[in-house]
């Protein structure tokens, strides 16, 4: 298997991001490199990234002047050295054989660009069940008007480029147009398999809350295109940083 870039976002993440670099160093697939671009934290995520560095090689920890989520995945594309990409979010946890399973399939199904289903081990039924309806929402649309979870998405620096990367000027849902963008012309479909999801999202802003917010959002982007004017005024980095 080609080697593979993996770029991490983060924003005041020094309580999350040691556990997914840590995830990251037990893959039983080794050939990648890991470039963590930070928004600028006031908090030690650069710190404990950087303490990384003799157990994942090749790590390069980039913070910026500025916030943005899609700003942060755009510079991680450009710093990256290798054709496949893997943008993730610093909350996100990965099992041992999840980088193996992955580009295994990505080779067999020949995709450029890929999403992965959100996985609940562990969490209460409550969070269960939520993830699940939000992992059917993602399955039934891939075919036709394709949404994703921006925190586990593939992607290709050849596919990445041809789109123009993210859209720094969309809030909220940047993740589901840069997919969508990328079904015109480079297929795409959600990996059989699933990645661990930090639900602090679900529990500070409530699951209704948080699967209204999201499907009124889709609606909106279907009815009248993409949010380039903050119209939900959602913002990036809001969720607490808990442990």
């Amino acid at each position: 298997m080609n080697p593979l870039s993996i770029v991490i976002i983060t924003l005041n993440e020094e309580n999350r991001i040691g556990r997914l670099l840590e995830d990251l160093t037990e893959q039983t697939f080794k050939n990648f490199e890991v470039i963590v671009v930070d928004s600028n934290s006031s908090d030690a995520t650069c710190e404990v990234a950087q303490s990384f560095s003799a157990s994942i090689p090749d790590l390069t920890v980039h913070k910026m002047d500025k916030q943005g989520v899609s700003l942060g995945r755009n510079t991680g594309a450009s710093l990256a050295k290798h054709e496949r990409l893997l943008f993730l979010d610093a909350d996100v946890r990965l099992s041992p054989d999840f980088l193996t399973k992955a580009l295994t399939q990505l080779n067999e199904k020949g995709l450029e660009v890929a999403g992965v289903y959100m996985g609940s081990k562990g969490l209460p039924v409550a969070h269960k069940l939520g993830y699940m309806t939000f992992n059917i929402g993602l399955f039934l649309t891939q075919f036709a008007f394709p949404t994703a979870v921006g925190a586990c998405i593939f992607s290709t620096r050849r596919a990445h480029k041809d789109l123009l990367g993210f859209d720094e000027n969309i809030t909220l849902c940047e993740d589901c147009d840069y997919v969508k963008r990328a079904s015109r012309t480079w297929r795409f479909r959600f990996l059989p398999m699933t990645f661990e999801f930090d639900p602090r999202r679900l529990e500070q802003d409530g699951f209704l809350r948080m699967g209204y917010t999201y499907l009124k959002a889709n609606v909106r982007r279907f009815l009248f295109g993409e949010m380039r004017n903050n119209e939900m005024e959602y913002k990036f980095g809001h969720y607490s940083n808990q442990k």
